[in-house]
């Protein structure tokens, strides 16, 4: 097994997807072997996990229109199409049926996301944002939203400035915003980045079987 596949299974490991409470075992043996293909919905579920109202259970798949929510101890990987999600505690995502139109709305709560190719819309409390083959981190309140475009291009239009567009490009987590409600405020403001990690980026990618544009060009970090 060659270096960088160990370091991959060292970090599915340290997240719990690799344990009887994660992927199952012949998805970890098809790991180690190299030849891992994309698997649909729920991978790993930690407290209340629900969708539509309803518990969620392990493999469940996660469908366009579904409502994901997760209680105050709760925690969700999973991956719809070629996006694969990690969505934290007492957080709520609404899934569109059309991902142009809009594919999810974070309605609260925070949510690391990786996409696969073509446009998607995403809707948070404070803007609307769109984005191409990319990945990012949310944390959505009412009155202000944390977006981070880890790596890719996004155009992002502030409720509190209608018909503004605001177009950013990033590589490694280069301008991450606070986009506010309050007119009263700065629309956008830069931010620092918090509370999401390369490594689980890394894992997301991988349910995907890809990689991040990061990946070996040393910049990977912690945060």
């Amino acid at each position: 097994m060659n270096r960088s596949r160990r370091r991959l299974l060292q970090q599915l490991s340290t997240l719990g997807l690799l344990s009887g409470m994660g992927i199952p075992g012949l998805i970890r043996s098809a790991l180690a072997a190299g030849n891992y293909a994309g698997v649909q919905g729920m991978h790993k579920i930690k407290g209340e996990v629900r969708i539509n109202g309803i518990l969620a259970r392990k493999g469940q798949p996660v469908l366009p229109g579904d409502k994901v929510t997760t209680g105050a101890d709760g925690e969700a990987i999973y991956v719809m199409d070629r996006n694969a999600f990690l969505q934290r505690s007492d957080s709520v995502v609404q899934f569109g049926k059309e991902a142009t139109k809009e594919f999810f709305r974070v309605v609260s709560g925070r949510i690391l996301s990786v996409f696969g190719p073509g446009k998607k819309r995403l809707v948070v409390p404070t803007a609307v944002i769109g984005i191409r083959g990319t990945a990012c981190y949310i944390e959505a309140e009412p009155e202000n939203v944390y977006f981070c475009l880890c790596y890719g291009t996004a155009e992002i239009e502030p409720n509190a400035e209608p018909g503004r567009v605001v177009r950013i490009e990033t590589r490694h987590h280069d301008h991450p915003v606070n986009i506010h409600r309050d007119k009263g405020m700065p629309s956008m403001a830069n931010a620092k980045v918090i509370n999401h990690t390369d490594d689980e980026l890394i894992m997301l990618e991988w349910l995907n079987r890809r990689r991040p544009p990061f990946y070996g060009q040393g910049l990977t970090g912690y945060y």
